[in-house]
């Protein structure tokens, strides 16, 4: 075993001179009498190594003995995970307040899955057959979906099934099956294995193209900012304008299988919130609590720094591991711009070039090696999993253009902006259509999407030049425009969480009622005065918002609907060139 002394101390930066070898990542142990810190190897010159320290450092001292495991740090990947709270390092937060009470201690891991419970295994496998790494030997029941107990993704080439256990119950240690390698060295298979955090799980056949949108039903995202299962998107956002909630939100509704929230460097408060909250919120999907397929990976801002970078991975690592079980997962990361912070202050300790506002240089490459671990993949059996991205930035003051959400900007595929002015406005989702924008395809043609954001972006400039020359000074067409421009962001783009129909809102719903609006917003209006027009539009939004409010395709929903088309008819004389042109060459829907 290597060992090592600790040469210097700097913050949660240790410099130990190393008797051996010792490699990047590597999982090193500070001995501090009775308690042992657990590390990691971060920087290698010559016989010196900089460890970055999962605890607070108080009470280390010069010449303190290291240990070093020959490992690099890894996370315990096997049936248990869901429904769990754990800290970066995967142990679990339940099991260490029990045991150390309110404030945790310094030294103590726990192993991440129960021993004690007991899981039935069906085999799927036989000895004589050959298997790699990624597939099932068997599975057991995890909630309501089958867990694959599969060849480590460790073990490379082809292998030998010898033995395999008969179906029934065994806990996670319990010997599952032995195969035999093309080096002829026998494997000994449990239900848990562990895998390096840092290096992606890569034991699939191919990486495709993510097109199928993951339908949050929250109407904004979906129409006019959707995101591709398998996909990447952040919501940057000044703090109060609504990121967290948002989280929530679409954890709830989204179309995934599994939800992995990783508070990474969160205040306590939030992170508290998040603990209270998630159990009682009921799973739209099964009517039962949420938690059920929900991981969360937790790590304050008041917990060292190093522990958020190893969050973001741990949570990463564990999405694409029940990626290789065929399932569709997304990760929420809250906030990025905590665990950047981490790496800024880490960057200074070790005495690197800073760049933009004392940054590491290396800022973007390690953001977009994290995002890049996002996607949508067929397996060696034909079925397909994904791991879908969502990161939240908190620019300080709001600032899109600090290192952080630039950085981020470069590698996703959708950016859903947060207004502090639509937040204050008290229109939620604060997402800000003028700024905000998607690479993938929607739940609606993008032709008639485009004609919309048309309108909003006129409207938008007909109301900066009124706060200029007044509502005298404007000419009726435009006033007209203006008036389409707010009607649409009050009944389309905000949605009202607390309407138990309004606050998710599915797919087919979406098309219908968006068909309808681009109807109103594209249509010749002939109204000759602007209090006729202001007249006809408020009209239209509050039949539009109690429609909103109307079960699908009930009678009232009808009524409504059939109202404000009469309503329409009143005043509309078809549709004007560009909206017809873009309805006419709608395609297919996603």
């Amino acid at each position: 075993m290597t060992t090592g002394k600790v040469l210097a101390i700097n913050g949660n930066m240790v410099s130990v001179t190393v008797s051996g070898d010792v490699s990047m990542n590597e999982v090193g142990y500070i001995v501090l009498g009775e308690k042992r810190l657990k590390a990691e190897v971060i920087r290698i010159r010559g016989d010196q190594a900089e460890l970055q320290v999962f605890e607070i450092t108080r009470g280390i001292s010069v010449g303190d003995p290291v240990e070093f495991t020959g490992e690099l740090l890894a996370v315990e990947l096997g049936p248990g995970l869901l429904t769990t709270i754990v800290d970066g390092l995967q142990n679990p937060l339940p099991e260490l307040a029990e045991r150390s009470g309110f404030f945790l201690e310094r030294g103590l891991y726990l192993q991440a899955l129960p021993r004690n419970k007991t899981w039935h295994f069906t085999p799927t496998v036989k000895a004589g057959d050959t298997v790699v790494r990624g597939d099932a030997l068997g599975h057991v029941p995890e909630g309501i979906f089958e867990h694959w107990i599969m060849v480590p993704f460790g073990i490379f080439g082809s292998c030998t099934v010898v033995s395999v256990a008969p179906e029934g119950d065994y806990n996670v240690d319990h010997e599952i099956a032995t195969v035999k390698d093309e080096r002829g060295e026998t494997h000994t298979l449990t239900m848990v294995f562990e895998w390096p955090v840092k290096r992606a799980i890569d034991a699939y056949e191919e990486r495709l193209r993510p097109e199928v949108p993951m339908v949050t039903k929250v109407r904004i995202v979906d129409t006019f900012l959707p995101v591709a299962r398998g996909g990447t998107y952040c919501i940057p956002g000044p703090f109060g304008a609504g990121k967290t909630v948002l989280q929530q939100i679409t954890s709830r509704n989204a179309d995934v299988d599994i939800v992995i929230i990783a508070a990474c460097g969160e205040r306590a408060g939030e992170v508290v919130e998040t603990l209270r909250e998630f159990p009682e919120l009921t799973d739209p999907r099964t009517g039962k609590s949420l938690m059920e397929r929900t991981v969360i990976i937790c790590n304050t801002s008041s917990m060292p720094v190093a522990a958020r970078e190893a969050s973001v991975y741990t949570a990463v690592t564990i999405a694409e591991y029940y990626r290789q079980m065929g399932l569709n997962v997304l990760l929420l990361a809250d906030s990025t711009s905590r665990w950047a912070q981490a790496m800024r202050e880490m960057s200074g300790r070790l005495e690197e070039i800073p760049g933009e506002e004392a940054f590491p240089a290396y800022l973007e490459s390690v953001i977009a090696a994290f995002y890049e671990r996002a996607g949508l993949v067929r397996l060696r059996t034909g079925a397909t999993g994904s791991v879908t991205i969502g990161g939240t930035v908190s620019p300080a003051g709001g600032n899109f253009e600090e290192p952080v959400t630039q950085a981020t900007l470069k590698v996703v595929g959708a950016f859903h902006g947060l207004s502090r002015a639509r937040s204050d406005a008290r229109k939620y989702p604060a997402i800000d259509p003028m700024d905000s924008w998607s690479k993938y395809n929607g739940t609606v043609d993008r032709s008639m999407t485009e004609y919309a954001r048309g309108v909003l972006f006129r409207g938008d400039e007909v109301g900066q030049m009124m706060k200029v020359v007044g509502e005298e000074g404007t000419a009726v067409e435009d006033y007209i425009l203006y008036l389409k421009s707010d009607f649409l962001d009050a009944v389309y783009l905000q949605q009202n969480a607390f309407d138990k129909v309004d606050a998710a809102v599915g797919t087919e719903r979406q098309r219908h009622v968006f068909d309808l609006l681009y109807q109103i917003l594209g249509s010749h209006i002939r109204i000759e005065s602007k209090e006729e027009a202001r007249t006809f539009f408020y009209q239209m939004r509050q039949k539009f918002i109690d429609y909103n409010s109307a079960e699908w395709e009930s009678e009232e929903f009808r009524k409504l609907e059939q109202e404000l088309r009469e309503l329409l008819g009143t005043v509309a004389s078809g549709l004007e060139r560009a909206a017809q042109e873009a309805y006419d060459n709608r395609g297919n829907y996603a």
